[in-house]
């Protein structure tokens, strides 16, 4: 059965930790490779092949019968189903989405070219993020519907949602659609993390003067080191818990619930307090372009965002120890 390979999998040290192994060189071979051989030659190959896979496998999931009650599910708004902590979750995947108080905005930016629009580019991010985000949803959500009965309980599982559930829907459609889903969950999260990647390795570059390949290597040991307890954390070390969490727990609170909210509210103090808008400004303009989202901008980053951030600092912190719930 499904969920007992995937129980069976993460339990196993072994084979978890080979798998990791496996990714992290690809990681960062292409990350010593550079921005240009590197990065940009794996982004061009990938990229294009996540957008095909993600219309084929969307536009298979919402013609399957019954699968319109998934569209409905997505799409219209359910008012029984809505708290706080939607809204506060809501705010919380922005930074994930968007990549946001990671660095990664900062560091891919500054490999831009001078006569680049930046207002420009930050519009495309918007719209693919949130054209993507919306296929995510059409290429699972109809096929759950579809292959469950139309029970939307089936949506709830967490992380299980894409190990046990999905693998079971795909089956069932058969043509191939599940290597095809998880071939292109690989490709996302391998563009995840050399972005994510990367960003470390050019602040050690930036900041300590490393040279590329000594920082990689640093950044490679980090993460082998991090990564294993993750990997054993359900496994050899499942008995091992940090705040009554489990390391991937752990982590994934302290990285998504703790680090990038704060690291949201100093971004928005330096700008707005120490960098000042007018320099930020400059920057847009530079090279005749507008800056048509200046008095938007200015009113976000003073006064909306880092109230926001605070907002999702407090609540998900707040949630994690069981003060209020979801």
């Amino acid at each position: 059965a499904t969920d007992e390979y995937f129980s069976a999998f993460i339990s196993n040290g072994r084979s978890t930790e080979i798998c990791f192994i496996l990714f992290t060189l690809f990681t960062v071979v292409i990350i010593y490779a550079g921005v240009r051989n590197g990065i940009e030659r794996v982004s061009k190959f990938m990229m294009p092949i996540l957008v095909v896979l993600s219309l084929l496998i969307a536009g298979y999931s919402v013609s399957r019968p019954g699968a319109m009650s998934g569209v409905k599910y997505l799409l219209v708004p359910n008012l029984e189903n809505f708290s706080w902590m939607t809204v506060v979750s809501a705010m919380g995947q922005m930074f994930y989405s968007l990549s946001i108080a990671m660095g990664i905005l900062i560091t891919f930016g500054s490999y831009m070219k001078k006569d680049t629009s930046i207002e420009d580019s930050t519009q495309n991010v918007e719209i693919f993020d949130t054209a993507i985000a919306i296929m995510a949803g059409l290429m699972i959500i109809p096929a759950v519907f579809a292959f469950s009965g139309g029970d939307p309980d089936t949506l709830q599982a967490g992380p299980a949602l894409m190990f046990i559930t999905i693998p079971k829907v795909f089956a069932s459609m058969g043509l191939g659609a599940g290597i095809l889903f998880f071939v292109l969950v690989l490709f996302a999260a391998v563009t995840s993390s050399i972005a994510l990647t990367e960003s470390a390795v050019s602040t050690f570059e930036d900041e300590l003067h490393w040279s590329r390949k000594k920082a990689t290597v640093f950044m490679a040991v980090i993460m082998l080191l991090l990564g294993t307890l993750s990997c054993l954390g359900y496994g050899p070390l499942a008995g091992v818990t940090v705040i009554g969490m489990q390391f991937l727990d752990f982590f994934d609170f302290l990285t998504n619930s703790v680090m990038m909210p704060v690291a949201a509210i100093a971004t928005c103090l330096l700008v707005s307090r120490v960098i000042g808008v007018e320099k930020i400004e400059s920057e847009v303009t530079e090279g005749g372009h507008p800056f048509r989202r200046k008095a938007v901008f200015q009113f976000m980053i003073k006064y909306l965002c880092p109230i926001f951030a605070a907002i999702i600092l407090i609540s998900s912190v707040a949630n994690a120890f069981g003060w209020i719930s979801m």
